[in-house]
């Protein structure tokens, strides 16, 4: 039933304004039902402002084309804010159809507006004109980015070009849409049963109990084992039954390549294909070389340059790690045993430093609330001035999300949600995005969300977070900061509206605070007892986590060059196996490890084929660079320094993509990025 007739206004109530603070949207009074009759209102409203704009009769000015072009659109920025929001987190049948049905006609839409030969000409006049205009240097970025992402579409082709170019985004579009599902489905269909609990050895209680009350939910008995989205599966490196640890690791090494419906690998050909052509027909060698070209990075081949820099000193350091492990477990090692002994390792060798504590104990002492406000929220206090109050009388799109209203310095400046438990609905990984970009032309406030996959506690249990669930926390709080501090006057501008390869970098620095002597402390306390962790356990921790193991950093760089093998390819290159051409990509990048596969493999590769990350799955070793230099920066400065902080925020974190962000990043720590602390930091020095 639509929202026309079920007795509601005659507004859409996606399309309503929100009289909740900050336009948080009234997600209670939205049925699915009502996101296609929003959109066609929306698309047909933003259109014909642009018409107006493309057809205005007085010259072009900033004002006038730029300007207006950036206040356009709202009930279209409403829409997504509140359909895409969902679409990930919440997923349904119904939203699966609307978002395939979306996928063509947004990206129709952004094609006619790309290619409306007026509005191209009173763009390209103001391009090249741009040095007299006088503008600001975030108008001038405004102006290039308009008409650079003009010409990427096509505006500059011919109308044989331009058709091409409709058909080939159009049907791109579907297919990764399509991707992502049946990454989904079959994630959920690849869960692993288990009949008795002894299997389940290793795991904890509580997530004993998650995979009892999964098998219940699915109407089995027993046990179902979920899966998580990278290859490397943590309940791999808990169980203590060789077995179990071989049946996870084979259910998520085959996903969509199994033969059955959700099988991805005729899509990735057809993906790759398109993209190759779309490159050729704008002039470009490759899908890499057009993709890269937004980014920070010069070019592919600097970036395969630094993959090859340091896969090298990986393996190398790789080939001695895995000895060890072998030498621990006393025989021979599989794939599926290397994170088990990872872990084990790890605690042996504390044990042989005479260390008095278990790491594992850590777990304890990381209740999620307790971390989230006397830990996430402590350090954004101390250092950007912010505070956090839950709103309680605010929803979020889910029974699971809550909302907090965020101040700095006592100012109301936008909403956090915090969206923190699994479920079948959501897909894997962790995000965040915008439900509002921050924008002072048009005096919105963001509303940030972030999202993790965390197991939800049975009533009355905490939610324990693992060493690596809590540096994921801090990881998307970063992004959730770059967010919030947004202090832009264009909603493109805004936040996390960065080059793909340094939009990691705010969230990469936040991570430094995890385990921070004066952040730890202040949230490490036992969920039971509420003792304080001992110095020595913490030292323990961060010992642990000092550097990357050889076996995280090869696993991130080989899935790093193979998303660049597959994009630096001409259309006649595309191979016809894709599993084939992934071991020989691997191969030549000298990066094929029997025990050590790609953190994803192609056929659930979401970021690259799904998401927006084709061609520049490097950006977190690329921002990393960033980051390492900013961590000793803020180290040499004492650390949780709140004029740290301050400067952080305005010389980078509050200006989005308003200024060129390296260049800022550069000026506030004094010198350009130099690789040397991320050699140091991977223990690859």
């Amino acid at each position: 039933m639509s929202w026309a007739t079920r007795g509601r206004s005659s507004v859409n109530p996606v399309l309503a304004a929100s009289d909740l603070p900050y336009g948080l949207p009234d997600f209670s009074s939205i049925s699915d039902d009502d996101f296609l009759p929003a959109y066609d209102v929306a698309l047909a409203n933003h259109l014909s402002e642009v018409d107006a704009i493309a057809t205005s009769t007085e010259p072009p000015s900033f004002d006038n084309t730029l300007g207006a072009l950036e206040a356009a659109g709202r009930d279209l920025a409403r829409a997504n804010g509140i359909f895409f929001n969902l679409e990930g987190p919440d997923s349904n049948p119904a939203r699966a159809k609307i978002a395939q049905v979306l996928a063509v006609k947004l990206t129709e839409h952004g094609n006619a507006i790309a290619m409306n030969q007026q509005l191209f000409a009173r763009i390209a006049n103001l391009y090249d004109h741009r040095a007299d205009l006088g503008l600001s240097v975030a108008q001038t970025r405004v102006l290039e980015q308009r008409y650079r992402d003009a010409v990427r579409a096509g505006a500059a082709l011919d109308e044989a070009g331009q058709a091409q170019m409709r058909e080939i985004s159009g049907r791109l579009a579907t297919l990764t849409t399509d991707f992502g599902q049946h990454l989904l489905d079959d994630t959920n269909a690849s869960a692993v049963h288990f009949a008795d609990a002894v299997e389940l050895d290793g795991l904890s209680s509580s997530e004993i109990a998650a995979a009892a009350r999964a098998a219940t939910d699915a109407g089995r008995d027993g046990y179902l084992v979920a899966l998580e989205l990278p290859t490397s599966q943590s309940t791999v490196a808990k169980l203590t039954d060789p077995i179990a640890r071989q049946r996870i690791f084979d259910a998520s090494t085959t996903r969509c390549a199994r033969g059955n419906e959700f099988d991805t690998r005729a899509m990735i050909i057809e993906i790759v294909t398109l993209r190759a052509r779309r490159a050729n027909i704008l002039g470009y060698d490759s899908h890499a070389e057009y993709v890269i070209a937004e980014e920070t990075a010069p070019t592919p081949a600097a970036v395969a340059d630094l993959l090859a820099e340091l896969g090298a000193a990986a393996m190398t350091a790789g080939k001695a790690e895995l000895a060890r492990l072998t030498e621990r477990a006393g025989h021979p090692l599989a794939a599926a045993d290397v994170t088990f002994y990872l872990a084990a390792d790890q605690k042996a060798r504390a044990a042989e430093a005479d260390s008095p504590v278990d790491i594992d104990e850590f777990e304890n002492f990381c209740e999620l609330d307790t971390v989230l406000h006397d830990g996430v929220f402590a350090a954004a206090g101390r250092l950007y001035g912010l505070s956090f109050t839950e709103r309680d009388d605010l929803a979020g799109y889910h029974p699971d999300v809550r909302v907090w209203e965020v101040f700095r310095n006592g100012t109301g400046i936008g909403l956090f949600l915090g969206d923190f438990y699994a479920r079948p609905s959501k897909r894997g990984g962790a995000w965040m995005n915008n439900i509002v970009d921050q924008s002072n032309q048009l005096g919105t406030a963001p509303i940030i969300v972030n999202v993790l996959n965390l197991t939800k506690p049975e009533p009355g249990e905490p939610c324990l977070l693992s060493l690596d669930q809590l540096t994921t926390l801090f990881h998307e709080f970063g992004h959730a900061i770059h967010g919030l501090l947004s202090n832009v006057e264009y909603a493109s501008q805004s936040g996390t509206s960065v080059p793909r390869d340094f939009v990691e970098f705010p969230s990469q620095v936040n991570e430094m605070w995890a385990l921070h002597p004066d952040v730890v402390g202040g949230y490490a306390r036992h969920h039971a007892t509420g003792e304080p962790a001992t110095p020595e356990l913490l030292d323990a921790v961060r010992a642990s986590g000092g550097t990357e193991s050889a076996h995280s950093t090869i696993e991130y760089l080989a899935a790093a060059a193979l998303d660049l093998a597959w994009h630096r390819l001409a259309e006649d290159e595309i191979p016809s196996d894709v599993l084939e051409f992934e071991a020989k990509a691997l191969a030549e990048a000298g990066l094929a490890s029997p025990l050590i596969p790609p953190r994803y493999r192609s056929t659930y590769f979401n970021h690259v084929f799904g998401g927006g990350y084709s061609s520049a799955y490097y950006s977190y070793i690329w921002s990393e660079i960033l980051d390492a230099e900013t961590e000793q920066w803020f180290l040499a400065g004492g650390g949780l320094q709140p004029e740290l902080g301050a400067a952080f925020a305005d010389a980078v974190l509050s200006r989005g993509d308003s200024v060129d962000p390296v260049a800022a990043h550069a000026n506030m720590i004094g010198h350009p990025a130099r690789i040397e602390p991320l050699l140091v930091r991977r223990g690859l020095a």
